[in-house]
């Protein structure tokens, strides 16, 4: 196993780019264009979770330690998350201290930080948007972010076993971490893609996201207009195709990328379905967005000079964020099985 691999080496060792769209018109700042772009810095979130990790770990916590291994490269997600299990069982233990106040050692949140330790790394670390203001070690975005920063300046990558050592000095508590990092990776016996990636044959979760599909599918070949959304004004833009494709099927959602992010729900990664909303940027500047129609494609209106068009949904120095899912999936359907769109 990678971690149990890892931990035999240390074993003696005890210790849309925001060009803010700034273009603002009566009342909306509409989204950048998807090229060009800047390569994505961030190493990426890591292993794919194993069966067990999708369904131990809350689907939101998940999202969260993916996301905020960002702060540390080379850091793999599996690591917090095993962290957040041994100590909270993801924010979830009810026992004093993770909610609110202090357990007998004095530490408290879903990382268990004591407050000196907390106050000291955000003194040296600014915590990413997303959490409490000011930081606090019971917010999950800010525990999680603090965590990652924590084990960073503790060595890791390079020195995994010293870096969760001084997380809890206790060299039984470093191999229940590497061995839940591990169980927490196994891979499961086969990673796919959902869906068809085809337009004239759609495949989604429910109903509703066969019509989204099938919306943003009958706009292929509409121009790409800035702010755009609809014939009516000639084209879409990204975020205009994806408002428009929602609304179709009864789903209001915001207006640009970056709000359509936040006012949906996170889909850990390896787990996105087609329907899902894809996202391409950073946490403060989401700039891109487009349907995921399966297979590794997407429905997008891109940039300039390109109509709305099926592409891969990821490519080199794409920067990938994540993907959101504004719908619950039921059983499946096929949209050539007569449903209704």
């Amino acid at each position: 196993m990678l971690f149990k691999a890892l931990a035999a080496g240390y074993a003696t060792i005890v210790f849309c780019v925001v060009v803010i769209a700034a273009v603002v018109t009566t009342v909306v700042v509409y989204d950048q264009p998807l090229s060009p772009l800047t390569p994505d810095t961030s190493p990426g979130t890591g292993s794919a979770p194993s069966p067990e990790a999708q369904q131990d770990i809350p689907a939101e916590m998940l999202v969260l330690y993916q996301r905020a291994v960002g702060v540390c490269p080379g850091l793999d997600w599996s690591v917090l998350a095993a962290i957040g299990k041994i100590e909270t069982d993801h924010g979830r233990s009810p026992l004093p201290g993770v909610t609110s106040g202090e357990n007998s050692a004095g530490a408290g949140g879903p990382m268990q930080f004591l407050a000196p330790t907390f106050d000291g790394v955000i003194a040296r670390h600014t915590l990413p948007p997303g959490g409490a203001s000011p930081p606090s070690r019971y917010n999950p975005h800010d525990a999680v972010h603090a965590a990652a920063h924590y084990l960073c300046d503790s060595g890791a990558p390079g020195d995994m076993y010293r870096a969760i050592w001084t997380y809890n000095n206790a060299d039984w508590y470093v191999r229940q971490v590497l061995d839940q990092a591990d169980a927490y990776t196994e891979p499961a016996p086969t990673q796919h893609h959902p869906g068809t990636g085809d337009c004239d044959n759609v495949q989604a979760a429910n109903p509703e996201a066969v019509t989204v599909l099938r919306f943003a599918c009958d706009q292929l070949g509409w121009p790409y207009v800035w702010g755009g959304d609809g014939p009516a004004e000639g084209g879409y833009d990204c975020s205009g195709l994806t408002k428009a494709a929602f609304a179709a099927a009864g789903i209001t959602i915001p207006r640009v990328a970056h709000d359509q992010y936040y006012a949906t729900t996170p889909v850990p990664d390896g787990q996105i379905q087609p329907g899902d909303l894809v996202f391409y940027g950073t946490a403060s500047n989401l700039h891109h967005v487009g349907l995921y129609l399966g297979a590794e494609k997407m429905v997008n209106a891109p940039t300039f000079g390109q109509p709305v068009q099926v592409a891969n949904y990821r490519w080199d120095s794409d920067q990938y964020f994540g993907a959101t899912r504004p719908l619950t999936p039921r059983s499946p359907t096929r949209a050539d099985s007569g449903a209704a769109p």
